[in-house]
């Protein structure tokens, strides 16, 4: 790891978001020219302290440090929805305050190394998300910055683009920091790790590659774990004895007064389990009922060929119980492909009439980021109680706070959760999955699986990520780059 200057401090940093706490006079020190891991659960806050030390936010109490005159930049994890209209060039633009008369070749050297060819007259809304990811680290880096963010930059990226990826972290002479849950991509390049503890809202800070610094995460909360077990059983066995003297009377209940007073004592050592490190509970996505025979049949598509729609013939017929992994490179047409077949107006296709759609998109646009979450799962409900609807939200880590909470208003991950929740309410006959990791802690990464491999309806998936699909049983491949 380098051995230069710090150039940035967090010095007793506190942050609330709405109410809700983030930060609790926080400290770490990033030096100049490393390559730093953010860490912390879904929710937890790593993007709100890219915000802060971006100055898009201010902290309540203590100070963010940024050496002075050093540039910064961002890559986010999306695009805002107000800049989709944009084209490339508009949206390259709009970073610079003042205007910059190379602009031109400028983005033709940013989009080389990033691995994107696009016209730049392209309006975004019309780019694949592999597409925009490249276009949102290309937006970073044309700023030439001293340090770079990056909030989940592989998302959406084919191997080839997360190759690209690691290969310019690698080589990237100044400082990093990123958020991702891809473990194989932060080992090859991380000189460190800060740790968001979401129980605490403190930052830890680790030296080390990666995985190493996981191994010695897991081996601190398992010795809190045991510790855990060792006290409750003292306190079990204290009441017991407290209670055998309350009964005698007496000075004896002295005695227990003192054993109930160091009960409490001992109570509060113990340790919290740590939330980040809950995973989601395992699910099912209740197939719907009555369904049997051909429930969709595609007979063309349409593929980005040079920039260019093109009609290949293809002959796909999905029953019942029958997956489909649909693959190919970013840009050749897999999220328009399965935008048209979930709103049935995709040419040469044809789904039984009566079957029900599941779509997970990779924008959330199926959800209403104005809706509270409550409202969301509530309405996509086939059937059932309060209470089980409020059992399969906890199952997925919604708590009765992000129940109340907009949409709009969760993370990037949050958001991926109650999509899934509401695809096991709504119980559908064609299950429609655009990226379904993107955004998701690695640790619910298994149980996602296994709930799409038992998954008995037709199912429709797109995923860059080997490992994820290797786990769920596929019947049919259609590889669009083969057409």
């Amino acid at each position: 790891m380098p051995q230069n200057n710090v150039i940035l401090r967090f010095n007793k940093v506190s942050f609330e978001y709405g109410n809700k706490p983030i930060l609790n006079e926080a400290d770490f020190s990033v030096r100049e020219g490393s390559k730093i891991t953010l860490m912390g659960q879904n929710g937890a806050g790593k993007s709100t302290i890219l915000r802060l030390i971006m100055g898009d936010l201010k902290s309540e109490s203590g100070a963010v440090i940024v050496t002075k005159n050093l540039s910064l930049a961002t890559a986010r994890q999306v695009i805002p929805r107000n800049e989709m209209e944009l084209t490339v060039k508009e949206f390259f633009e709009k970073v610079f305050v003042e205007k910059i008369y190379d602009i031109d070749p400028r983005i033709k050297k940013v989009l080389d190394v990033v691995h994107l060819t696009v016209p730049d007259n392209k309006i975004l809304k019309k780019l694949s998300g592999g597409q925009q990811a490249r276009l949102l680290l290309a937006q970073a880096l044309i700023q030439d910055p001293d340090i770079l963010l990056l909030d989940e930059p592989t998302n959406n990226l084919d191997k080839h683009g997360i190759s690209h990826l690691t290969q310019f972290l690698i080589d990237y002479p100044k400082t990093c920091i990123v958020i991702s849950h891809d473990a194989d991509f932060l080992n090859s390049f991380t000189h460190g790790v800060l740790y968001l503890d979401v129980f605490t809202k403190k930052i830890e800070q680790y030296q080390g590659d990666y995985l190493a610094v996981v191994e010695e995460i897991k081996a601190r909360l398992e010795r809190e774990r045991m510790k855990n077990v060792q006290l409750e059983k003292d306190i079990q066995n204290r009441k017991e004895q407290a209670s055998f003297f309350e009964q005698k009377g007496g000075h004896m209940r002295d005695v227990a007064r003192k054993m109930n007073e160091k009960i409490k004592e001992l109570e509060g050592d113990i340790v919290e389990v740590r939330r980040e490190d809950k995973i989601i509970r395992n699910f099912s996505i209740p197939c719907q009922e009555d369904i049997n025979g051909l429930i969709l049949e595609l007979k063309s598509v349409s593929i980005m060929k040079n920039h260019k729609p093109t009609t290949k013939k293809v002959n796909v017929a999905l029953k019942k119980n029958e997956h489909l992994l649909l693959s190919g490179p970013n840009g050749i047409g897999k999220t328009t492909l399965l935008e048209m077949l979930a709103s049935g107006h995709a040419k040469g296709e044809h789904i039984t009439p009566g079957i029900h759609i599941g779509y997970y998109r990779q924008d959330f646009s199926t959800l209403d980021f104005e809706e509270i979450v409550y409202k969301t799962l509530s309405n996509s409900m086939k059937r059932g109680t309060e209470q089980e609807l409020r059992s399969c939200a906890a199952g997925f880590l919604l708590d009765s706070e992000i129940l109340k909470a907009k949409i709009g208003s969760l993370s990037e991950g949050q958001k991926g959760l109650v999509a899934f929740a509401k695809l096991s309410l709504e119980q559908p006959g064609l299950l429609i999955l655009d990226e379904p990791t993107n955004h998701i802690n690695f640790r619910h990464i298994p149980v996602i699986a296994r709930a799409l491999d038992r998954y008995e309806g037709a199912m429709i998936l797109v995923s860059h990520v080997p490992d994820f699909v290797k786990q769920i049983r596929i019947d049919q491949v259609l590889d669009l780059e083969t057409l």
